[in-house]
């Protein structure tokens, strides 16, 4: 038996860089069905037990799902992580192969936890809800031209186009309650969210579709992958103010109207808002620590398998 190694995979839309450590070994592949299957057959062979790639926005889920059948361990990590560990490095060159070499690199130093597979369901829900959140854009810009265009012919240009995004928006909403329907660990999960007042349909879908790991993990954990997290900024005497970011943009941008409507209409995160003020905290701060105490709440419904009551456990 080979000794374990790791290995780092740049996705690109066409090919895969492949880089294994310790050996260094770098390859490439292309990125479709036929490639990802020799590059499994390597892997199996080299003894790989984690594979690493960043997150690209879907050109590496075709290989994260083959790599999940083949019962091979992947984790998929933020591309800010990897381009902060390589400037760590000194490493400021850029090319696919020393790309590759750094991912393993980091898989290797940080063994960053495997990604979770997803079942078929939960990733159509997520190319749904995704798709969802791209037609909600296109209509806020669609809308804000037509506010700002006087000519009739640009003007009912526009305004067809404004139909066609809301025939698709209702489109999307009832092929992703089928989704929610048809699988009942989805649905169950779904409606232990949607029981949180505050929270509706819409963001409970996305929060199940684009938050897996929720109930399975810490409150510290659940706050840090949606970046609402206080990150310290101390040096020696000096206290810094303290900072949220990072995480999952898309779904501190879905949570923000759910906490608005909480921080008004939520009995526990509305005494929690009131009490941030009354300590004289900003509101935009107050309403990220209301989130985050959402998402905690969130999380331990979730784990424990109940629905909301007004005096939720949260930790």
């Amino acid at each position: 038996m080979k000794p374990c190694s790791v290995a780092g995979v740049d996705v690109s839309k066409l090919q895969l860089d492949v880089c294994t450590r310790p050996a260094d070994a770098v390859s490439s592949v292309p990125n479709d069905l036929d490639g990802i299957h020799r590059l499994i057959r390597q892997f199996q062979q080299d003894n790989v037990q984690l594979v690493c790639v960043e997150s690209t926005g879907g050109l590496e889920a075709l290989l994260v799902r083959q790599l999940h059948e083949a019962g091979i361990p992947v984790a998929v990590v933020n591309p800010r992580q990897i381009r902060d560990f390589a400037k760590a490095l000194g490493r400021l060159a850029k090319t696919d192969r020393l790309d590759a070499l750094t991912i393993a690199l980091f898989a290797e130093k940080i063994e960053p936890q495997p990604t979770p597979p997803r079942s078929e369901n939960a990733e159509k829900l997520r190319a749904l809800t995704t798709r969802r959140d791209q037609v909600r854009r296109l209509l806020t810009q669609e809308q804000n031209r037509l506010d700002r265009t006087a000519d009739k012919l640009v003007r009912k240009l526009i305004e067809k186009a404004l139909g066609f995004y809301q025939k698709q928006l209702q489109t999307l909403d009832k092929e992703i309650a089928q989704v929610l329907e048809a699988d009942e660990e989805l649905q169950a999960t779904a409606r232990i969210v949607q029981s949180v007042p505050g929270i509706g349909a819409t963001t409970a879908a996305l929060l199940v579709a684009e938050l897996p790991e929720l109930g399975s993990i810490t409150r510290g954990q659940v706050a840090a992958l949606v970046g609402v997290a206080p990150r310290n900024r101390d040096s020696g005497t000096m206290r810094g103010k303290r900072t949220t970011g990072g995480g999952r943009k898309s779904l501190r941008c879905a949570l923000f109207m759910p906490t608005l409507v909480a921080a008004r209409y939520n009995p526990v995160i509305q005494a929690f808002y009131r009490h941030l003020l009354n300590q004289g905290k900003a509101k935009m701060t107050a309403l990220i620590a209301c989130m985050r105490k959402l998402l905690v709440i969130l999380n331990s419904l979730v784990k424990s398998q109940t629905s909301w009551t007004p005096t939720p456990q949260t930790s």
